[in-house]
């Protein structure tokens, strides 16, 4: 059987984590045996754009190939390009799943009722979906996708960074993102613990107990992350994860996650984000309804809580770091697209 794995390259060099959960999944699905297939599109140029859509697209693969399966890390994001690419993806494979990392109907275009009807036709034209947790799964069936789909349950995150089962409980915890969507820090102050922000596009002068100590590539960055805890939290608010973002993580797999977890570092998380469940059920953390709440609970919490977490968290790292909810998401929906 003949596997290819299809990604669209859309990303610059620099050190933000745009590229990583794509490439990741590259980096484990061809250890398991894929063929990598990738395409390289601006997609910031229209010149770019109209060439491949004219010329590279079509010229993905010879005239008469067809293959057993093609994964589409999906989306690519030009809307224009990604129908060309589908129906060429359609008419190469006799089966074509796509490998969600992000639905624009939940994250840019909340109810857009134009948008999710060009985005639904795209998805149905898959034969089954990897999407991020039950949460997405049960939004895209209440709108009408009635396509195969299984859960991926979390990202993972490769990295040779070999978690720390000898640290210091300190209530610390960090932040790593891109601190110009990051609104939230702005006003934010802590009484008891510190907050540690990594990433770029700083706003400089933070209140108290919120430090920042620089920016590093998703590779670098596990060995500079020393703290108790990760937060994962979106939005302008310390009180809710709210705008846009905020509104998204109610269904997706934010990958930062996956960075802490990678990296043995257990999680505070927003009460109502898809993850949650995931987190508090599998004692990989805690969920608060706010950051005041985060103040008061990893302040009051004995060493012996932590504990808990943080043996969780090394446990799971492992996982992160070999791929494995990915390769078990892929036999899953091989299992219901046969």
């Amino acid at each position: 059987m003949t596997k290819i794995l299809f990604t669209v390259e859309e990303y610059n060099g620099a050190n933000n984590a745009g590229p990583k959960a794509k490439n990741d999944i590259k980096n484990i699905l061809k250890d398991d045996g894929f063929k990598l297939v990738s395409s390289k599109i601006n997609v910031h140029s229209k010149i770019a754009k109209l060439y491949a859509y004219f010329v590279t697209i079509p010229r993905l693969f010879n005239k008469n190939q067809i293959f057993d399966e093609i994964y589409f890390q999906y989306p690519t994001y030009s809307s224009f390009l990604m129908k060309k690419l589908i129906n060429v993806l359609q008419r190469h494979t006799r089966k074509l799943i796509f490998i969600i990392h992000d639905i624009e109907s939940l994250r840019i275009f909340v109810n857009n009722k134009e948008y999710w009807k060009s985005e639904k036709e795209l998805l149905e034209s898959a034969d089954g979906l990897i999407v991020h947790n039950e949460e997405m799964k049960k939004w895209l069936k209440s709108r009408g996708i009635e396509i195969p789909m299984v859960n991926l349950e979390i990202f993972d995150y490769l990295s040779n960074f070999q978690p720390i089962s000898n640290y210091k409980f300190s209530k610390s915890v960090c932040f790593a993102g891109n601190l110009s969507k990051s609104e939230f820090l702005n006003n934010l102050s802590f009484k008891n613990i510190t907050l540690s922000v990594y990433g770029p596009n700083s706003k400089g002068n933070y209140k108290t107990g919120v430090e920042y100590n620089g920016q590093y590539s998703p590779n670098e960055l596990p060995q500079h992350l020393t703290q108790n805890f990760g937060l994962v939290w979106d939005g302008s608010s310390s009180e809710t994860c709210n705008g846009k973002f905020g509104n998204y993580m109610k269904y997706n797999n934010p990958h930062k996650v996956s960075l802490y977890l990678s990296s043995g570092i257990p999680v505070v998380i927003w009460r109502h984000a898809a993850l949650a469940k995931f987190i508090v059920n599998n004692h990989l953390g805690i969920a608060v309804d706010s950051l005041q709440e985060m103040d008061e609970r990893v302040a009051a919490m004995s060493e012996s809580e932590y504990n808990t977490y943080k043996t969780n968290a090394i446990k799971i790292s492992g996982e992160l770091r070999s791929g494995e909810f990915i390769k078990k998401a892929v036999i899953k929906i091989e299992e219901q697209v046969q």
